[in-house]
């Protein structure tokens, strides 16, 4: 797979004003023809100096007939969304326009180049770690990383309990807010187990609905209420990070360059 890390080295020409002379950075040319775009990889004189620099040799890439132009703007630096939208259109290579109106492309699209991450998280209510990273991708934040998300989200209103943890979900009887008496059972975790055995005893049947009893793979990151969980740990035989249940953007942005970094090793 050829997918330029930055914009700047691909160069976009329908004719030749400078005659074959194309712009210093420039690694890679997307040229207008006939029938249609091509993809050239260019080898400017190294000896050159200024702006635009001749080209000594030009080696084709992708012909017109193996070259789709992607007919929205995207984000560019969202790099795994593109290598899917790549490989859905069928064609070697693949032509991007950012919002900002520079253009990139994937050739010879292959997912197998990211590393991979599992997302475990939980519904209702809003899955927030799950939704926070989709946000953080579309916004191109993990671009740098090549990585992609793999998405795992437990519905626990399927759960055969009679109480629930809390109102924000919308569950008609909740922990936060009913009594529970011994014959019912009640879906928590491990702080809804503490609570339950605090005021009401033991006998109580707990479902254990934490994100953490959902891994499976590795590299993971998934959220607990639990502090002392926090950080790079191995859950279930895997490696992988554990935020807190409230984390915002930035923090799990943070995590994910940690788990990234570390490789899940802490």
């Amino acid at each position: 797979m050829i997918f330029p890390r930055e914009c700047k080295v691909v160069g976009h020409a329908g004719d030749s004003p400078c005659g074959e002379k194309v712009y210093f950075l420039t690694k890679f040319l997307l040229r207008e023809t006939n029938g249609g775009m091509e993809l050239l990889e260019v080898t400017t004189d190294p000896l050159a100096t200024g702006m635009m620099r001749p080209v000594l040799e030009t080696r084709v890439l992708a012909v017109p007939e193996e070259v789709m132009v992607y007919p929205r703007r995207v984000q560019i630096h969202n790099r795994a969304r593109l290598v899917e939208l790549a490989l859905e259109s069928g064609k070697r290579c693949t032509v991007f326009t950012g919002h900002d109106e520079h253009m990139t492309f994937v050739l010879d699209p292959d997912p197998a180049a990211f590393l991979k991450i599992h997302v475990y998280d939980i519904v209702p209510p809003r899955p927030s770690l799950s939704s926070t990273i989709r946000e953080l991708e579309e916004a191109g934040m993990f671009g740098e990383l090549d990585i992609a998300f793999i998405h795992t989200l437990r519905d626990i209103s399927q759960v055969d309990a009679d109480v629930f943890p809390c109102r924000a979900a919308g569950f008609s009887r909740t922990l936060d807010a009913d009594p529970v008496s011994r014959h019912e059972k009640v879906a928590g975790c491990l702080t809804g187990s503490q609570l339950v055995r605090e005021c009401y005893g033991e006998g109580i049947e707990i479902i254990d609905i934490c994100p953490l009893r959902l891994v499976r793979e590795e590299l993971f990151i998934t959220r607990c209420c639990r502090k002392e969980r926090e950080g790079l740990r191995m859950v279930n035989g895997k490696n992988g990070i554990v935020v807190h249940w409230g984390a915002g953007p930035a923090e799990i942005y943070r995590a994910v360059i940690s788990l990234v970094r570390g490789k899940g090793e802490g």
